[in-house]
């Protein structure tokens, strides 16, 4: 008995073989074309985590506090990814004119992201203080548009997968997330060991784009260019062509758009910028009349204006009432410390522990940096060694009458584990009898909860404290029209903390050497000013446990 024929009612997709999203027509056998298409989303995702990576790493430069950038940018990403992934049911019907339009976009978008933030803080963020709006805002949206298009990407793929050669989900969506979390894996680890030392974040990101772009239009013009109307077909490879022209003239001109926004951020005055292989260092000014300035990671570090201030309120008070011939310096690449250490008679050795050789040698060979310095590191008791800080705490054998920990603002990321419980118990084991410990711990009036953290962290650490705080120079704008851009911090003053195994004395040697900006009586005052802005009740820092907020 012969069945009637039953029509599928309108809308309704086409039985397997009769045209519509039936079996596709290949130019290839259909194993070749699957590999391909499996070969096409490792390419796309390697090149979707390139992205996350990048606007991580650029926003944790920028804005800083790396763990909050990174959880914005994730969050949003994987959110996006959901909503893109059922946005894109509706493109299912015409899935490789969507595949081809979506990857298009992507790669534009994904590889213009970084100079995009760049440019929006360097144009409008504030450097060095609360910065504005605009990079937060910038950053959401490219998390949001990248996450969207990458999560479009899966739904429209494992159409095209299942058009080549018919198979159950389970084995179509297995073979699909094994290319897409190889893929994963090989751009993560392309990012910083290829694509960031090589071409940098600007490039790299142009660069992915392009092989984005490349990948996605090569798999649907050439595998599925028949399921594509020929004027489909124009419009997706002249949309390539536009892209791959926006992204190669993004790289001719990336030079120079760095130079205008490394000015627009910095002043007109760089004379060097370097992205070592731990952070960037740029340095500004030092002639002509221009004080000299050092920036790290986008951090004000130096500042001819006042470092001098600084660096008498950080060394002094730790190098008085008590033996100092053997000192270590804990950062301080830049030889300022140690410079203001080898004023007092007595010093028989000072080790400045830095990270970055990129610092050292600029604090040798540039004729500014040096002359400030003194021509510190050609002083033989001195002696550099570039190292992880906490790590050489750990292992050191040696023992030391004064340790000066110059180090970044608590409350980075990056620097939280150099104001934890735990380093400052390994700087209590490398005090020699009667040693004492200085610890640069922030700006008092403007955050004092993070300096009186530091202050708890230290004692809890088996030490003895006598927080004190030294109000900041005002900056001279007349002397320096540029100052007012807010590249220096808005901090009015520093805070620092004495520490010992016993309370020591806050005080300056009678026999001390001349100062320009720093007396008794002031460290006296300037202690109990400190004093006033005690925040009780907080706990200490450690690794596993930070509590600076940021």
């Amino acid at each position: 008995m012969i069945e009637p024929h039953v029509p599928a009612p309108p809308g309704a997709p086409r039985p397997w073989g009769e045209g519509g999203q039936s079996r596709a027509r290949l130019p290839v056998r259909p194993g070749t074309g699957r590999f391909l298409v499996l070969a096409g989303v490792f390419v796309c995702a390697a090149c979707g985590l390139v992205y996350e990576l990048e606007l991580v790493a650029l926003a944790s430069y920028l804005i800083g506090d790396s763990v909050t950038q990174a959880s914005v940018v994730l969050s949003v990403m994987v959110f996006a990814m959901g909503v893109g992934s059922l946005a894109a049911k509706r493109l299912r019907c015409r899935a490789a004119a969507g595949f081809g339009a979506v990857e298009t976009a992507l790669a534009l978008v994904g590889g213009c992201s970084a100079m995009a933030l760049y440019a929006v803080f360097a144009w409008t963020g504030r450097w060095g203080g609360v910065w504005s709006g605009g990079p937060r805002c910038v950053l959401v949206a490219f998390s949001l548009t990248i996450g969207l298009l990458i999560g479009a990407e899966v739904p429209l793929l494992m159409e095209l997968i299942q058009r080549i050669r018919r198979q159950d989900a389970g084995g179509a969506v297995a073979d699909l997330f094994a290319a897409d979390y190889v893929g994963a894996l090989v751009g993560g680890l392309a990012f910083p060991f290829l694509l960031l030392p090589q071409l940098g974040q600007l490039t790299g990101a142009l660069f992915t784009g392009a092989v984005n772009a490349v990948a996605g239009g090569a798999l649907v013009l050439g595998l599925f260019r028949r399921d594509l109307s020929r004027r489909g077909r124009l419009l997706l490879l002249v949309a390539n062509l536009v892209v791959l022209g926006l992204l190669a003239t993004a790289a001719i001109l990336v030079d120079d758009f760095e130079r205008a926004a490394r000015q627009a951020v910095y002043g007109g005055h760089v004379r060097v910028a370097v992205r070592t292989g731990v952070q960037e260092v740029v340095l500004t000014g030092g002639s002509g009349g221009r004080p000299l300035e050092l920036f790290l990671d986008g951090r004000l570090r130096v500042s001819g204006r006042d470092e001098r201030a600084y660096h008498e309120a950080l060394v002094h008070p730790a190098m008085s009432g008590g033996p100092h011939a053997r000192v270590l310096v804990l950062g301080g690449g830049d030889g300022l410390a140690a410079r203001e250490v080898l004023r007092h008679p007595g010093v028989r050795r000072v080790d400045v522990i830095d990270p970055d050789p990129a610092v050292v040698r600029l604090a040798r060979r540039d004729p500014a940096l040096s002359a400030l310095n003194g021509n510190v590191f050609a002083d033989p008791r001195v002696r550099v060694r570039t190292a992880d800080t906490f790590c050489w705490l750990r292992y050191t054998r040696r023992t030391y009458d004064v340790v000066i920990a110059d180090l970044p603002d608590p409350g980075i990321t990056a620097s939280i584990k150099l104001y934890s419980q735990e380093f400052y118990g390994l700087a209590r084991r490398v005090l020699a009898p009667g040693g004492r410990l200085v610890v640069h711990a922030g700006p008092v009036t403007s955050r004092p909860r993070v300096f009186w953290t530091v202050e708890t962290t230290v004692r809890a650490a088996g030490l003895r404290t006598a927080p004190y705080r030294v109000a900041r120079p005002a900056p001279d704008a007349a002397a320096d029209p540029d100052h007012s851009v807010g590249r220096s911090s808005a901090a009015t003053d520093w805070g620092f903390v004495l520490a010992a195994r016993t309370r020591p004395d806050l005080t300056l040697d009678p026999g001390e050497p001349r100062l320009r900006t720093l007396t008794g009586a002031s460290l006296r005052a300037d202690a109990r000013a400190a004093a006033r802005t005690r925040v009780a009740g907080l706990l200490p820092s450690t690794l596993v446990h930070p509590r600076y907020p940021t």
